[in-house]
Order: C-alpha cells, then structure tokens, then sequence
C-alpha cells in the first residue's frame, strides 16, 4: 500500500495553524518512530541539563535557552520525514552524516543568539533585583513571586522582544534549507518575507508553538516526547503553505 499523495498548499489564514497541527499529526501518527525517538532524545537531554545545572540558576538558564533555541536544528531531521512520507530514522541519519554545512551555520547563530539573550537576561536580573539571584529559587523568590509589577514582566517582555526576530528568521528558513539547496541568508530572506506577509497567522503560530513548549516543560518534560514531532512536522507544513508562491510561479 502506497501512502497518500501529500496535503496541496492552502492560502495561510489565522485558521492555517491548526490545519497544521492536524497535518503534522498525521505525519506523526502515520510514521511515529522517527519522532518519537527524537522526542525522547531531547527530553532526555533535558533532563541532563536540569540535573548538571539544578542548583546554578545562570547556568540553567543559559543551558535551557540554548536548549529550546538550538532544538529546532536537531528537529530538522523530522522535516525530511514529512518531506519523503516514507522516510524512516536512516534517512534522518543520512541528513545528519551529510554534514550539510548550511544547517551547521545556522545552529551556530542560533547559538550565538541564546548567548546573547542570557547575557542580557543576566544583565537585567542582576541590576534590578533586590538580591543576588544564585540558586532558581532565589530567582522565583525575588523576581517571579514579588508583589510588585515590574521586574519580572520586564524580562518578559525583553525575552518575547529577542525571540521575535529568531522566530522570524527560523520558521520557514529551516524547513527550505532540507528541502533546497538556497543559501542561509536567501532561506533567512524568505522567512522573514512570509512572516511579513501573514502577520497575524503567524503571531497566532509563535503562541501555539510557545504554549505547546510550555506544556512540554510543565509536565517535567515528558510531553516534549509528542509535542516535539508533532511542532516539527507541522512546521514542515507551515513551511509548505507560506512558500506556496515560490512553486507556483
């Protein structure tokens, strides 16, 4: 039995995100171990991390934000399943041994990009808080619980600031540099363009993605296991639907 022909593009509407969900689940559904395994690889990661860094709160902070910064890169390898339909973990395995250096690039910057969030996040937490913030808890008690407006939803807001234009630069460039041979910056370029393009969809989309993650890392990273296929592969289909113009023509 041969599998279904892929989904055809759809114009993008505040409706696409969930299209995308119900697609990337069916890719998932449809050839769960490559995902899966991926899932369990990342959450067991995770759980190093927290374990290595559980009472160094800048060194937590700093290993997790490159954590879910770098992620999508080690994801990449999910985009080539949706790609193929038929795809299995040697394929994934094939894109890996590659050493497609554009991929290499671009997790570099991403790198560079989490390194420069928690040097600013630093920056912030030490000249406003009240007291040296050593441990994670003394972060949750002296600028997550305080009773005063202020600090916290300052480094929030500085947090959703920095990770806008990473959003923008990653939600269609990693997707086209699998399934292209375009360069890192043309990939950045057209990202950057569909985001431009479809503001509102993809305001919707970045929330999505930020409350599944969420969830993922409320349920002590075990619901990372699904939610990470399933964001991959939905993110191959958003990929599909915000490019759709670059086949048509």
């Amino acid at each position: 039995m041969t599998d279904p022909s892929p989904p055809p593009s759809l114009p993008v509407t505040l409706q696409s995100p969930w299209r995308w969900l119900v697609l990337g689940w069916g890719d998932l559904r449809r050839n769960p171990m490559p995902g899966l395994v991926h899932g369990l690889l990342l959450t067991a990661f995770g759980w190093l991390l927290l374990w290595a860094a559980r009472d160094q709160f800048w060194l937590l902070a700093g290993a997790f934000s490159g954590f879910l910064i770098v992620a999508p890169i080690l994801a990449t390898g999910l985009y080539q399943v949706s790609r193929q339909r038929r795809a299995g973990l040697g394929d994934v395995v094939h894109l890996w041994r590659s050493g497609d250096g554009r991929l290499v690039k671009f997790g570099l910057l991403l790198g560079l990009a989490g390194t420069g969030w928690v040097l600013t996040s630093a920056g912030l937490i030490t000249l406003g808080s009240p007291a040296p913030i050593l441990k994670p808890l003394d972060f949750l008690r002296h600028v997550v619980l305080v009773r005063e407006i202020g600090l916290f939803e300052v480094w929030l807001l500085l947090g959703a600031l920095l990770a806008a234009p990473v959003f923008a630069s990653t939600v269609v460039a990693l997707p086209m540099l699998v399934d292209t041979r375009a360069s890192v910056m043309e990939a950045v370029a057209e990202s950057w363009r569909a985001v431009a393009s479809h503001p509102a969809p993809m305001v919707l989309w970045a929330v999505v993605i930020a409350l599944l993650v969420g969830l993922g890392m409320a349920t002590a990273l075990l619901g990372l296991i699904p939610i990470t296929p399933l964001l991959a592969h939905a993110s191959w289909h958003a990929y599909r639907d915000l490019t759709a113009h670059r086949t048509a023509r």
